[in-house]
């Protein structure tokens, strides 16, 4: 392929089962990810991992921080600053409950993941260094899921800083998938005082990137990525700072991205809507080595 562009190999068969009526959709998990912002004097650049190459799924591809909604952190009222529940419930689309649930996912995998918190002790303020043996026996424990991430921020008497967030965009994992999850994409600023480290035991490799150059990498095949990645870098490449793109998150259209796959004669077409450059055409029958 021209591009870095990833697909599952077992993509085609599953098309063709969806298309003949075959197979039943998986219902979507609900997850957050996060873009992570920087400002550099050549512009803004977004925190990125890289999938180990023994990962069964997108080995080797870039993605942001991210991951599923425990759903422990519908039920458990957290300190919270900046918009209420209710606005970040009708910017989500979901309800209350369920905004707080997305939003707690989207810190906790960044905390997670990248050792960023975002949260403090009183609504202004975030927590400086996060290293140390007391954070990161913390830290472990959410990732083992011992913890619930409001019982966390309960626990270090620390308030989440909804305001530091910015809803992006939505995508739904396709449904001809296996696994598929409803995700939010959120953009973020680094905070002051924190920095990133690759936390997390998925990924093998962490950069800065500019979107931008990141955008190009995969354009020559050098960067491996799924289509919602690259989507939103290039969406992100055009602002000059980190606080121009948050300030542009709350005016963004929040409607799902989802793939769709149709028959056209002999082939299936794989199409996400708004995004043309994803488009692929699956023969609609087997033919020994077919793949997207």
């Amino acid at each position: 392929m021209a591009n870095g562009q990833w697909f599952p190999p077992d993509w085609p068969e599953r098309i063709r089962a969806l298309a003949d009526g075959t197979l039943e959709p998986v219902v979507p998990r609900r997850a957050a990810t996060v873009m992570l912002l920087k400002d550099t004097g050549a512009g803004p650049v977004v925190h990125m991992l890289r999938r180990r190459a023994s990962m069964a799924f997108a080995a080797g591809a870039y993605a942001y921080p991210g991951g599923g909604v425990d759903p422990r952190d519908d039920e458990h009222h957290v300190a919270w600053a900046g918009p209420t529940r209710a606005w970040w419930a009708e910017r989500l689309g979901v309800d209350e409950a369920a905004a707080q649930a997305i939003v707690c996912a989207a810190v906790r995998e960044t905390y997670e993941e990248a050792g960023i918190l975002l949260a403090g002790p009183t609504p202004g303020t975030v927590v400086g260094d996060t290293t140390g043996p007391d954070w990161e026996a913390d830290r472990a424990a959410l990732v083992a899921r011992e913890l619930s991430f409001a019982q966390f921020l309960e626990r270090r008497g620390l308030v989440l800083r909804s305001d530091l967030l910015g809803a992006w965009t939505r995508w739904i994992t396709p449904e001809f998938e296996s696994r598929r999850y409803d995700t939010w994409f959120f953009v973020a600023a680094l905070p002051e005082g924190q920095r990133t480290r690759n936390a997390s035991t998925e990924a093998d490799r962490t950069v800065w990137i500019r979107p931008a150059e990141a955008a190009a990498s995969y354009d020559r095949g050098e960067l491996v990525m799924m289509p919602p990645t690259i989507a939103t870098l290039r969406q992100l490449a055009p602002y000059g700072s980190a606080a121009e793109a948050l300030a542009a998150a709350p005016a963004r259209d929040l409607t799902p991205v989802l793939a769709r796959a149709r028959l056209d004669g002999d082939e299936v077409v794989l199409s996400w809507p708004g995004h043309d450059e994803f488009t692929r055409h699956v023969p609609a029958a087997p033919t020994g080595g077919a793949s997207a």
